[in-house]
């Protein structure tokens, strides 16, 4: 794909968007329109976490003060019954309205007034595999992991709008007491993001599109989300990939274009979705030996149900124009699964477990999510987590399947897996 196609599509809509964005009506008389706390009170009002004038409004189009504000500010940093996700945006509202609060007699301790300075976040992960395979003429193979995982990832904000993160990770082989080859601190994303009222834009390396389900890998270049993350969005973008599709001959990365629209109305109870089409090109790395199959094209559709707040159903299918020659079924991958509650990292005592069906074709899966059912197989993979105190949580999964047009080769796989978050 054409790079600089896709990067001045993203700097001409930048360009567009940031135009827009400050022609916007001003709700907060001396705070900017397109400042990023209007998007932080309009999440906390929509939660009931802030009251408003008290009658759970904000009084028509009626200029609220940063005085008005930091009261506002004021009565939600007094409760103690809001989530982990709503106390960080109280949190960073705070620092913003350090002043105003001051001026109120509530003390804000411990929060930058200025997110000017380099922030990192983090895990340590242990994680044990056993894998057993069976194959059709009775051999047996069986292998063991004992991996020990380093994440840091810093994130730093440079305006109102935009931010760069990145993360690196190094991987060590305890049963070795070594490195694992090519996981000495990797840089493994680095990306700036500019995030406005109705659109976000990336450049740089990131997770792909769609990494809940076929695309769990990295690409170099950019895409815009135009929308509302919480009802529909569409996004658009391109780039390289070298991670994609590791079965394919040769070193050669492929050139990437994705396009999607997501239907998000689940919050707490309703339906979500998404349809999806990805495009990889290679001149070299070729699917089978065919010199004719240098594209693969793949359509998704995604769909589930939010029952409560506590059970989700959810599913996809994935269709290449590509399969293996000898390995039919390899051109479709799918996946339904049913999730009850799930750890949560901050909250000691909560948990999680999940049953699903996975079909992760070859051609159809360029890399795929799971730990258990992984590409060329498909069978159950079932798991529990749990939060054993704050900031550690422990997970389960135990996968057994075949592969995918060899259904003589089975697959048995149990992972064990615990976290350090920091």
């Amino acid at each position: 794909m054409n790079m600089m196609l896709v990067f001045g599509m993203f700097f001409a809509l930048a360009a567009w968007w940031t135009g827009i964005a400050f022609a916007a009506a001003n709700p907060f008389s001396d705070v900017p329109a397109d400042h990023w706390a209007y998007e932080a009170v309009t999440q906390l009002a929509a939660e009931g976490v802030i009251e408003g004038y008290g009658d759970s409004t904000f009084r028509g189009g009626r200029s609220i003060t940063r005085y008005e504000m930091a009261q506002m500010v004021a009565r939600a940093m007094a409760r103690n019954d809001v989530s982990a996700a709503d106390k960080a945006v109280i949190d960073k509202l705070a620092a913003e309205f350090a002043d105003e609060l001051g001026s109120l007699g509530v003390r804000v301790a411990g929060l930058e007034r200025n997110a000017d300075l380099v922030r990192w976040k983090g895990k340590l992960e242990y994680k044990y595999t056993r894998l057993e395979e069976k194959n059709g003429d009775g051999t047996r193979e069986k292998e063991k992991y004992d991996e020990l995982l380093l994440r840091l990832e810093p994130s730093a904000e440079i305006n109102e709008h935009w931010q760069v993160h990145g993360r690196i990770d190094t991987y060590l082989d305890m049963s070795e007491d070594k490195n694992i080859d090519g996981y000495d601190f990797r840089l493994r994303r680095a990306w700036a993001q500019g995030d406005y009222k109705h659109i976000s834009l990336r450049f740089g390396r990131f997770n792909m599109y769609g990494d809940d389900s076929i695309n769990d890998t990295t690409m170099s270049g950019a895409d815009v989300t135009v929308g509302s993350a919480d009802k529909l969005s569409g996004v658009i973008g391109g780039g390289r990939s070298a991670w994609a599709f590791e079965f394919l001959d040769g070193d050669e990365p492929n050139d990437v274009f994705y396009a999607g629209v997501d239907y998000n109305k689940a919050k707490n109870k309703g339906v979500f979705g998404a349809a999806r089409y990805f495009r990889y090109t290679n001149d070299t790395r070729l699917i089978d030996g065919d010199a004719e199959a240098k594209r693969n094209n793949i359509w998704q559709l995604m769909a589930g149900y939010k029952f409560d707040e506590n059970s989700t159903l959810q599913g996809y299918y994935a269709k290449s124009d590509r399969d293996i020659a000898g390995w039919e079924g390899n051109s479709r991958s799918y996946n339904i699964e049913f999730d009850y509650k799930g750890a949560q990292q901050e909250n000691k005592g909560t948990w999680g477990a999940w049953v699903a069906y996975r079909h992760a074709g070859l051609t159809a899966t360029p890399y795929g999510t799971w730990d258990v059912i992984y590409d060329w197989t498909k069978g159950w993979d079932i798991g529990v987590n749990y939060t054993l105190m704050k900031n550690m949580v422990g997970t389960l999964r135990y996968g057994d399947g075949r592969l995918i047009g060899k259904d003589e080769d089975k697959v048995r796989q149990f992972m064990g897996r615990l976290e350090f978050f920091f």
